[in-house]
Formats: C-alpha cells, structure tokens, sequence
C-alpha cells in the first residue's frame, strides 16, 4: 500500500470569497481532497468575516493534517482599502496555519500562473486559485527535489572514487604542482 509523502492546504484569500484546495501527493500521482470556496459575502462585520476564515482554516487543518501550507500573495491593486482587507484575511489564514505548526510559503498569482499553465499571464479563467497555489507547491518543491537528487548522482559518485588527498595527487600528477611551476611559460 502506497502511502501518502505530503497533504498541501493551497488558500486563495479573501474577504468576499475565500477558495481552498487540498491535495495529497502519492509518489508521482496528485489527488484531490477537497476543494470549494467560503462565500463572506453575507457577512457585513469584517471580524466577523475573519473569524469564519480562522474557524475554516482550523477546521481543514483538523480534518485534513496537511503537511504544507501555501498561499496566494495578494497582488498590488489601486484600491488601498482592498489590498488593506485582502492583506487582514491573508494574515488570519496563516496564522491558523502558523498555530497548528505548518510551514507556510506564499506565492505570487504570476508565480502560480506559471507553475500550473506554464504561463505567468494566463487567464483567470484557467486558473482555479486555491488549487493552483497548493499545485504551484508541489512542483516549487518537488522540482527542487528532484535537482537535489540531480546534483548528488553526478557528485556522489565521482567524490566517491578518491578516498582522499594522498590518493587524488597520486592519481593526478599533473594537476598538482607548486605555485612557481605552474606561472613558467
């Protein structure tokens, strides 16, 4: 039986309408959990509006134990009032994520765009946001992953061969030598 290396909790924040979407990553393969939006909308008292994101956030956490924590960073608008409230509701949510001990990453729509699209300038429309940011995680890292094990196979093995100082200068004579030998012309 296969089990689960990481679960990754991706938030699109808002006031108005705050999207989520967890998944769990099975070696190569991504599956959904969950995935939906809290509409705020109704709600005319901002904290009250808080609140209802922390007590959402807590309670995917509870029932999901994801391992990961990624966000959409709110993007520079004229409207000061907005990015002041996007910027409250994007704080609540990690700091729910924060209390319960998840390591939280936050990227840009572009940086989000990109990973899932293959394009920072996509469409809105092709991008579901709460899905995309926990999708965006998962290849940030898995691609970092992947260049680590990268960088140890064509490392490792050669640093293996010489067990040594002593053995490498017997083995390369040439490329060893003082400092005056190697300046004459």
């Amino acid at each position: 039986m296969q089990t689960t290396s990481k679960i990754i909790l991706g938030i699109d924040p808002g006031t108005v309408i705050m999207g989520y979407g967890v998944i769990a990553i099975k070696g190569n393969q991504v599956q959904l959990l969950t995935m939906d939006v809290l509409k705020l909308g109704g709600k005319k008292d901002v904290y009250e509006r808080l609140e209802i994101i922390h007590t959402t956030i807590c309670a995917l956490v509870k029932e999901y134990r994801p391992h990961l924590f990624a966000i959409e960073a709110p993007f520079f608008g004229k409207n000061v009032q907005s990015m002041l409230k996007l910027g409250r509701a994007q704080g609540v949510a990690i700091a729910a994520a924060m209390q319960s001990g998840i390591p939280v990453t936050e990227y840009s729509p572009k940086k989000v765009k990109q990973s899932v699209t293959g394009n920072g300038n996509a469409g809105k429309e092709q991008v579901s946001d709460a899905l995309a940011v926990a999708l965006c995680h998962h290849y940030q890292t898995a691609s970092a992953l992947e260049q680590i094990k990268s960088v140890k196979k064509t490392v490792a093995p050669k640093a293996s061969k010489t067990k040594g100082w002593g053995e490498f200068i017997a083995k390369n004579p040439g490329r060893v030598g003082n400092e005056k030998q190697r300046n004459v012309k």
